[in-house]
């Protein structure tokens, strides 16, 4: 499993500053902050699985973008993975028709760009021998940490958490 952080920073500016977004492999992204917007359209194409964190912006900015950029060049759509209350805000506040159309009905419900998947914390998911392990999180609004496992090595990855006991004996 190769990791690329593809930004790290609360913030934007200069050559160096990009929201929190990591890059696994070529299919998974964790997080979907503005250094997506760093990728070539091909790398965006191979991106199967995006797992959210969070709904605060930083997490999230470049998500609609890169959904509305290579939908049409794809053969199934892009799996948003999140809690629920986290997917019940980016319904609300994102894909809602007034901020960003609502990708997962385009271009039809049948054969979306766009499909949401309820996580929860400690249940893993398995992508071809790798496995996303949601963990809890302490933040503001609903947040999980995620772990990644290859099966040979493992790296967790907070997101946004003040102290958290349940993170800290994962």
């Amino acid at each position: 499993m190769k990791v690329r952080i593809l930004g790290c920073s609360g913030g934007i500016g200069g050559r160096h500053l990009r929201t929190t977004s990591l890059l696994v492999d070529n299919d998974i992204l964790i997080d979907a902050g503005t250094g997506v917007g760093d990728l070539a359209i091909a790398e965006l194409a191979q991106i199967d699985h995006v797992f959210i964190t969070h709904s605060h912006l930083d997490h999230l900015a470049c998500l609609p973008f890169m959904v509305d950029t290579v939908g049409d060049m794809r053969s199934r759509p892009v799996i948003v993975h999140a809690t629920e209350p986290t997917l019940e805000i980016i319904r609300a506040h994102v894909f809602n028709w007034a901020i960003w159309p609502d990708f997962s009905v385009i271009p039809s419900v049948e054969k979306p760009f766009l499909r949401f998947s309820p996580i929860k914390v400690g249940e893993a998911i398995d992508l071809d021998g790798r496995k996303v392990i949601p963990l809890p999180a302490n933040h503001t609004v609903p947040a999980v940490g995620y772990q990644l496992d290859s099966g040979n090595a493992s790296l967790v990855f907070t997101g946004d958490t003040g102290p958290c006991p349940e993170l800290w004996n994962e």
